[in-house]
């Protein structure tokens, strides 16, 4: 699952990182974003066909993917994650795993150890080990209303843990390497069946846990105050809850 992540590199980066094409008039530049939470915008990249050109771009969209057949976005359940595993089949996502996929920067993701009712759980942030940006595999769609008010929504794919991360939670977000950035956003060329390798844990060696206090917590807090390391409630080698929150699309 992934329930909170952190951006904090601007435009530029982001456009050297993924190979993406400037826009003539330049964004407005991007703070670093410490506790990014659902229903906040996100950041995502995806193809965009250009006068026959196919290019990579960025854009703004709301975190909590909304299906283009939903009658009231008020009424429907915030789909945050999805899993990959079941995506190209549920009804919510099969779309937009077929025509939409996108990737989505992040410099970490913050996940909580719990250890049953009334024990206190332990936060993290998850970080590549070697620094910089990694992209999260996700899925967009656009809802429009019968007035033709559209709103861009996104969510992030969820795979099995791999074995270093699963003693902190059984589910993790999805990355996408480098190498494989054309696979995962080229929709015209390749199938969800085609691209079905690429869902799988990342590398034990990729993730550095750094475990945090409990002010990220709240959505409130955002400097970078809320990724000091403190002392861990419990060992990690405990076994955790099984929480299937937010990972059970």
């Amino acid at each position: 699952m992934c329930g909170r992540f952190s951006l904090e590199v601007g435009w530029e980066e982001l456009f050297a990182y993924f190979n993406m094409v400037r826009p003539a008039v330049p964004p407005t530049q991007m703070p670093p974003r410490y506790n990014i939470a659902p229903t906040q915008p996100i950041v995502v990249v995806a193809n965009a066909d250009r006068g026959g050109e196919t290019r990579r771009e960025g854009q703004l969209v709301r975190w909590g993917f909304v299906p283009a057949w939903v009658k009231d976005p008020k009424e429907f359940t915030l789909l945050v994650n999805a899993r990959s595993e079941t995506a190209a089949e549920k009804p919510s996502f099969r779309t937009a795993m077929r025509h939409r996929r996108v990737l989505i920067p992040a410099s970490g993701f913050y996940e909580w150890q719990r250890f049953g009712k009334g024990q206190k759980s332990q936060a993290y942030w998850v970080r590549p080990k070697d620094g910089g940006v990694m992209a999260f595999a996700g899925l967009m769609e656009t809802w429009s209303d019968a007035n033709g008010s559209e709103i861009d929504t996104a969510c992030i794919l969820t795979t099995q843990a791999n074995t270093s991360f699963s003693a902190i939670h059984h589910r993790l977000p999805m990355i996408v390497h480098p190498d494989s950035f054309d696979r995962w956003l080229d929709v015209r060329g390749s199938e969800p069946r085609e691209v079905a390798d690429l869902l799988a844990p990342v590398d034990d060696k990729y993730l550095e846990p750094i475990p945090v206090g409990d002010a990220v917590n709240k959505v409130s807090n955002s400097g970078p105050e809320i990724q000091t390391r403190v002392k861990e409630v419990r060992s990690a080698n405990q076994k955790p809850e099984n929480d299937d929150q937010l990972s059970m699309f």
